[in-house]
């Protein structure tokens, strides 16, 4: 109802009435709004299911698809075949994106599965400060080679690359959801089977192989399933921040436990109204100016960033 165009609660259900007819309600309401709102709910709970995902098996509360690098990961294999369009040519670009932008997730995927595994690699060997700050120069060297890229790109190109790293949801159709939901589908299903050997990794890698928990594989299983939650949003939405690091937090407040079972409904659901939340700001009729989704974000997320550091003290000495 609210949005650039204001419309009362008639308009909206003439609007889903007549889905299909053609009128403006029905445009604005079934064909914008509802795609947006549907993209805002999905991609927020599966960023904060991914986020959970990681701070669970980095055991670092400040880990998640954004502060790790994996998100710049996605943007640069996202910023590869958007580019490969101009180089290569625009059928190619068609080819690789004609199954619902298909050839994009991939492309985001493979730069998210890159990333993924060189932090896992690295996780084993450095601290927690380390490690965040290992991602965060994973990310400034991801964005340096998109900057590269976009050099020897056209106007065009880089301009469809610009539209898309402004993360929004808006850019978000019904045909995207036969590719989207699918994948975000699988890595909720992953994520919620492995719940209980999560919850075992919590108490340390000797502890849940005492309870027959294969660490190695668990790790690469967790991997897959973040990938399965992170890539495609960050594909089709662009870089979304900050969900997936404040959603787990909330989540373990309100239910006011640790076990991963648990909190993966809990973290679903926050994360989707939290998106949802933003995006409603975002859309506010702000004298015919968007504000920027990840603006909004960041103002909510980087004050329980400051609070984690100061609260906790294995990251403030980086032990």
């Amino acid at each position: 109802m609210i949005g650039q165009v204001m419309l009362s609660p008639g308009d909206v259900i003439s609007g889903l009435m007549g889905a299909g007819s053609g009128s403006m309600e029905s445009r604005i309401v079934v064909d914008l709004r509802l795609p947006r709102v549907l993209a805002a709910v999905l991609g927020g709970g599966a960023l904060g299911v991914a986020g959970l995902l990681m701070q669970t098996l980095f055991r670092n509360p400040l880990a998640d698809a954004w502060s790790l690098g994996l998100m710049a990961g996605g943007q640069l294999g996202a910023a590869l075949v958007i580019v490969a369009g101009a180089v290569v040519g625009p059928g190619f670009l068609m080819f690789l994106t004609g199954f619902a932008g298909i050839g994009v997730v991939a492309g985001s995927a493979a730069g998210t599965l890159a990333v993924a595994l060189a932090m896992t690699a690295m996780a084993r060997r450095v601290g927690t400060v380390t490690l965040l700050v290992l991602g965060l120069m994973l990310g400034f060297m991801a964005q340096g080679l998109i900057s590269v890229l976009l050099h020897f790109t056209n106007r065009s190109q880089a301009r469809i690359f610009a539209a898309w790293n402004d993360a929004t949801f808006a850019g978000v159709v019904w045909t995207d959801f036969l590719t989207l939901a699918p994948l975000l589908a699988l890595g909720l299903i992953g994520a919620i089977a492995l719940a209980k050997p999560l919850t075992a990794l919590l108490l340390g890698d000797a502890y849940a192989e005492s309870l027959g928990v294969n660490v190695a594989r668990l790790r690469r299983l967790v991997l897959g399933a973040t990938i399965l939650l992170a890539a495609p949003v960050t594909a089709f939405c662009g870089p979304v921040a900050f969900v997936g690091l404040i959603v787990p937090h909330l989540a373990r407040g309100l239910v006011g436990s640790t076990r991963i079972g648990a909190l993966i409904p809990a973290t679903a659901l926050l994360g989707g109204l939290l998106a949802l939340a933003a995006d409603l700001v975002v859309h506010l009729p702000w004298d015919q100016h968007f504000l920027h989704l990840n603006a909004i974000l960041a103002i909510l997320g980087a004050p329980v960033v400051i609070l984690l550091l100061l609260r906790s003290r294995s990251l403030r000495t980086g032990v």
